[in-house]
């Protein structure tokens, strides 16, 4: 989607900035013996958007075989990705061989890099666990409670390293942990606590040019909130996009 090759000329003005279509997906969860169960989705998301952004639990537990199913399928896309790991990528203790797969791959992975595609940015990571509001946990009491909330303030600042790279007017936060409360109702309350943190919200209202968010991980959880700030948020885990319709994606204009 290049924009028309002509400078504007001094004193005129060049218009709005082209509106970039946004699909996003997470939770594919995709098993050892998976038969190319994604090859409609890449085929089809291609004529349907500018890039895509995968939000993590891309695999079952992270196995390299798991990776190369996933990879069958995903060579088929035709349009830039973005992507984060989930928790499930991390299972098997080789978070970094399944980064360096999808990269070889052509994912832009956020591992701490902020990409810019088009004029639009694109950055996050992760996220990690805490729970949301009064109820967010507090580094208090016990050392392992307190080393607990230590990664979770280093994963929050490893996403505010991310977004600060930007310099783009608009931009997209990817997670897979939610990053506030909304998007995660309709999971039981007793494991809200374990399916994002208020942490990452407060980090992403920080910053004026972020236009989007959007996570995974909570397949009962809710499709759509927003941050303190009004940060538009959106869950785009496979199984609640399957209770919107039957696109396996969501698309946005940025």
């Amino acid at each position: 989607m290049a924009d028309d090759p002509q400078t504007p000329q001094p004193g005129l003005d060049a218009g709005p900035a082209r509106k970039m279509r946004v699909a996003a997906v997470g939770d594919l969860h995709v098993g050892e013996t998976s038969q190319r169960p994604y090859a409609e989705l890449f085929e089809r998301v291609s004529d349907d958007a500018d890039v895509l952004c995968l939000c993590g639990d891309l695999t079952n537990y992270g196995k390299t075989p798991e990776v190369e199913r996933l990879l069958e399928d995903l060579r088929l896309c035709k349009i830039p990705m973005v992507g984060v790991l989930g928790n499930h990528e991390h299972e098997c203790g080789q978070p970094e061989h399944v980064t360096q797969m999808l990269c070889d791959a052509g994912v832009q992975m956020l591992t701490g890099q902020a990409y810019e595609i088009d004029g639009v940015g694109f950055a996050g990571g992760k996220g990690f666990v805490g729970g949301f509001g009064r109820y967010m946990l507090s580094s208090f009491g016990e050392d392992s409670i307190k080393r607990f909330v230590q990664e979770a303030v280093e994963d929050a600042n490893a996403i505010e390293n991310s977004i600060r790279m930007l310099r783009t007017e608009r931009s997209v936060v990817l997670l897979h942990y939610a990053p506030v409360v909304e998007t995660v109702m309709g999971e039981p309350p007793e494991i809200h606590a374990f399916l994002g943190s208020s942490r990452l919200a407060e980090t992403i209202d920080r910053y004026d040019n972020v236009s989007l968010v959007v996570h995974g991980h909570a397949h009962r959880g809710g499709a759509e909130g927003r941050t303190n700030r009004g940060v538009p948020v959106y869950n785009v885990a496979l199984p609640v996009l399957r209770t919107l319709g039957d696109t396996p994606y969501r698309v946005f204009e940025v």
